[in-house]
């Protein structure tokens, strides 16, 4: 078993707060003292309410998949010896209503590019079991119930 945590922190900052109008920004921090500036969604509370350069939790949950699938991933190809370059996603989240009728991130796409260098280069066959092998060992992927795609992009 493993603990993880961060700190959450919001001040009011002098104001009103009852009438509803108040900054929805506040800070993450995480272990090592990494500290981010966060929000709610523009999408869920209008500006000025929310901060645009902060991350919002959606970003954050969509993030936090991708994070985690390519992580996986790259420990699934290092010990198969294929040599990754560079790997980049650009993941996507949907919000809508789900079966119950409520808001929810409902389906998370993942659309990871990955270069690989050298003469060992993995087929499409061994590229898709590898997204496939990261998918099920993802934490993250295995604690939500939210659609996680991965739709890996070539070339």
């Amino acid at each position: 078993m493993a603990k993880y945590g961060a700190t959450i922190a919001w001040q009011r900052n002098g104001e009103t707060f009852t009438d509803n109008r108040y900054s929805r920004a506040h800070r993450w921090t995480f272990d090592g003292g990494i500290e981010v500036r966060a929000s709610s969604s523009a999408h869920v509370v209008p500006l000025p309410y929310s901060a645009e350069d902060a991350v919002d939790p959606e970003e954050a949950f969509v993030a936090s998949l991708s994070s985690c699938h390519m992580l996986w991933f790259l420990s699934i190809a290092a010990k198969q010896r294929f040599c990754v370059d560079s790997y980049t996603d650009a993941a996507e989240g949907i919000m809508e209503k789900n079966a119950e009728g409520r808001l929810a991130m409902t389906v998370v796409t993942l659309r990871p590019h990955v270069v690989f260098r050298g003469e060992k280069q993995p087929s499409l066959s061994e590229l898709e079991s590898l997204h496939h092998r990261a998918h099920d060992e993802c934490f993250i992927a295995n604690s939500v119930k939210t659609e996680v795609r991965c739709i890996p992009v070539l070339g």
